[in-house]
């Protein structure tokens, strides 16, 4: 080689590396800025630690139902009928995909939001003595839908005899967990993934009161005598009990198992004839029972083994001991059973007025606990579920918890459906290529007898019933959306009302009844 050729090697060599230490220093600025990013453009929405504010808080935990690149548009392009603007002429491409790297970052910490931030956070909208005791409109009242529209963050109030939308209004980002009324139906408690417990009044068609109950949410539940709320939280590792009529935070129930290990909470129903919550941890063997009632009964006497007294220990908790941990759980119609699984698919059947596990489940799949039914079937009380990984349903005996049917569908589903006066349960297929399918079966002969395909190619999922289970109503879970109304009888479609990809719907009689052909 010539000294000539050598000095230009040399050269190409040295200007190439410069080159790459300008791109890569610059990256490294962009990676090492991300937090000025952050607070420049996102904290004031959003929160100085992510924890959501005006917005939704920026948490890998938050943000299961937005994919990163949906994320990386949002950013980019802003989301319609919110706040949220466009960056992509504010920021480059690499700058959003830091942003939206450092969202997914778990926190190092579990964030603390104890008695004194959900406090501070409470909200009264609307005086209780402003509003009025009689409805504001003529309609059966056991017979209302509220239809839960994630599309654009709203939720429709349907009239379940003529289904005319009676009003239409904002809910919180992202609602999660379902929907829930206090005893006569007229209140109706919300909980978005971010914390927000919100109560409207159906009587007046206002919101009366909010407050953010935990970081992020998993469910509800409100007291069978109309007293208490109680919220779920995956963070912080808390249970939270709320005055049902104002909102105000009461209690904040820590949930470890007294040995340093603390459990997010997978959900909390209540158990009505039981006076109590039922709540199952993710990350401790355990089920919690915590009692409502002023005079707590004999089952929570074990407390005083802590040395203090159950009647003077409100929301005191009793600790049942479980095999291994439940992800999904199930509560048979007069809740002394709790049938409960691992995403692992290892199931059991737990006593809760023995507080232990009496009998195991070998169940295949995944299966969608909190969306099973029950119905009568050859003089047994029996159990079908849905399966998140597998095209069946599972029928099971509840007397000795043996499989008598595995009926196959077209794909994994998420949502089972029936009514005690139907002699069908819907099911629908939400995961994979036949997310368009819903499936009839007959409960007397646990055989498919119907095929539907409402709209092709568009995800039809979570029926319910009406409160006579004359109609059967389903969603088409889309943005340009739809609420389509079948005859339960013939299983013709009836009506059709447009709607922003709505989700559940919940009928006040069959919630407030609990009916077997619903989740409660």
């Amino acid at each position: 080689m010539t000294i000539k050729n050598l000095n230009r090697s040399l050269f190409t060599a040295l200007w190439l590396a410069l080159l790459l230490s300008l791109s890569v220093s610059g990256v490294a600025a962009e990676v090492m800025d991300v937090k000025a990013l952050y607070k420049d453009h996102c904290s004031e929405c959003h929160g100085h630690e992510r924890l959501g504010a005006m917005g939704p808080a920026l948490l890998p935990q938050n943000l299961k139902r937005l994919r990163r690149k949906a994320a990386i548009k949002v950013v980019t392009d802003g989301r319609p009928s919110t706040q949220m603007p466009a960056f992509g002429k504010k920021l480059t491409a690499n700058q959003i995909q830091t942003l939206v790297d450092f969202v997914y970052t778990p926190l190092t910490e579990i964030p603390n939001w104890g008695m004194r931030e959900i406090s501070a956070s409470h909200l009264t909208l609307n005086a209780p003595e402003t509003l009025s005791d009689k409805p504001l409109f003529e309609a059966d009242m056991d017979n209302l839908f509220v239809v839960v529209e994630l599309g654009d963050h709203h939720a429709t109030l349907l009239n379940g005899d003529t289904f005319e939308p009676i009003k239409r209004f904002p809910t919180r980002f992202a609602l999660h967990g379902g929907p829930k009324y206090g005893p006569n139906g007229r209140y109706v408690y919300f909980a978005s993934r971010d914390g927000w417990i919100s109560k409207f009044d159906i009587y007046n068609l206002k919101y009366v009161a909010e407050v953010r109950a935990g970081i992020n949410a998993r469910n509800l539940a409100v007291s069978a005598d109309g007293r208490y709320v109680m919220v779920a939280n995956y963070l912080p590792h808390t249970l939270v009990v709320l005055d049902a009529a104002t909102l105000e935070p009461l209690k904040v129930i820590p949930v470890s198992d007294g040995k340093g290990n603390s459990s997010r909470v997978t959900a909390v129903y209540t158990a009505a004839p039981r006076n109590s919550f039922i709540a199952a941890l993710k990350d401790i063997p355990e089920v919690w029972e915590i009692n409502y009632a002023d005079t707590p009964p004999a089952r929570f006497n074990e407390h005083k083994k802590t040395g203090k007294s159950a009647e003077s220990d409100p929301f005191v908790v009793r600790r049942i001991k479980v095999n291994g941990y439940l992800d999904d759980f199930f509560l048979n119609q007069d809740y002394t059973r709790l049938v409960g699984t691992s995403r692992s698919g290892s199931g059991q059947v737990v006593d809760l007025d023995r507080g232990s596990a009496v009998d195991t489940l070998t169940l295949p799949g995944m299966p969608h606990l909190s969306a099973a039914i029950t119905w009568q079937y050859k003089g047994h009380t029996v159990l079908a579920t849905p399966n998140i990984k597998e095209g069946l349903v599972t029928v099971i005996d509840m007397q000795n918890w043996k499989i008598i049917k595995r009926i196959k569908t077209g794909g994994p589903g998420f949502f089972m459906r029936s009514h005690e006066n139907s002699p069908y349960a819907w099911v629908d297929t939400f995961f994979g290529p036949n997310k368009d399918r819903v499936y009839v079966i007959d409960k007397r002969s646990l055989e498919i007898v119907k095929t539907l395909r409402p709209i092709p190619g568009k995800t039809s999922a979570h029926v319910e019933f009406t409160k006579d289970g004359s109609h059967a109503l389903l969603s088409i879970w889309d943005m340009d959306g739809a609420i389509i109304v079948y005859d339960a009888k013939t299983l013709e479609e009836v009506k059709r009302l447009p709607m922003s990809k709505p989700s559940g719907k919940y009928n006040v009689h069959n919630k407030l009844t609990r009916s077997s052909g619903t989740s409660h």
